[in-house]
C-alpha cells in the first residue's frame, strides 16, 4: 500500500520550490562557466517529476519554466515548453525512481538537461541572441548542462536519502513487500 497525501506533497512541493527559486534568482547568476549558468528551475521541475510524475510533474514543470522565461531576456514560454517536454517524458512512469532507485536517475536527467540546455541555445540564436552555432552550443549549452547535472547532485543525494518519505511520501521500494496485500 502508498499512501498519498496531498498535503504533504504540496508542503513538500513548496519547500522544494523555495529552495529552487533561490537557488534560481539569487545563486545562478554569479555561477559561471564560459556563458552557461545552472538552470535550478530544472533541477526542481525535474525532482518532481521523477519523484511524482503526471500531471503534476507537467504543471509544476511548466510553472518554473514560466519563472525562468519571466527573469530572463529569452522569449516568454520557450522554457516553459521545453521544461514541460522533457518533465513529461520524465516523468511517464508516474512513480519515485528518486526514492527507488536514485543513482538510476542522473542519467535520463542528464540527457533532459543535455536536450532542454542545447534547444534552448539553439532557439536563443535564431532569435539572434548568440553570435555562432559554436558559441550557442560550446559556450551556452554544454556548460549549463554540465552545471545544471552539477546542481541536480545534491538534490539527487538529499530526495534519494530520505527514501520513501521523499516528495510522493508513502511506502516504495525495498519495504514494500511487508506492506503490499496480495499479489505483486
Amino acid at each position: 500500500m502508498q499512501v498519498n497525501d496531498r498535503n504533504r506533497n504540496r508542503r513538500n512541493i513548496g519547500l522544494l520550490a523555495l529552495i529552487a527559486l533561490v537557488l534560481q534568482l539569487g545563486i545562478a547568476p554569479a555561477i559561471t562557466i564560459g556563458q552557461g549558468h545552472p538552470n535550478f528551475a530544472f533541477v526542481f521541475a525535474a525532482v518532481v517529476a521523477l519523484s511524482i510524475g503526471g500531471q503534476t510533474g507537467v504543471l509544476v514543470s511548466f510553472v518554473a519554466g514560466l519563472l525562468v522565461d519571466l527573469s530572463s531576456t529569452g522569449p516568454i514560454g520557450l522554457s516553459a515548453l521545453l521544461f514541460s517536454i522533457a518533465c513529461y517524458i520524465l516523468g511517464m512512469e508516474v512513480r519515485d525512481r528518486i526514492a527507488e532507485e536514485p543513482s538510476m536517475t542522473l542519467i535520463p536527467f542528464a540527457v533532459a538537461a543535455l536536450c532542454v540546455s542545447l534547444f534552448y541555445a539553439i532557439a536563443m540564436l535564431l532569435f539572434g541572441e548568440s553570435e555562432s552555432l559554436l558559441e550557442a552550443i560550446v559556450f551556452r549549452a554544454l556548460p549549463s548542462t554540465l552545471l545544471t547535472i552539477l546542481g541536480y547532485v545534491p538534490f539527487l543525494l538529499v530526495m534519494g536519502r530520505a527514501g520513501g518519505s521523499g516528495l510522493r511520501g508513502g511506502v516504495t521500494g525495498k519495504h514494500r513487500s511487508r506492506y503490499t496485500l496480495g499479489n505483486r
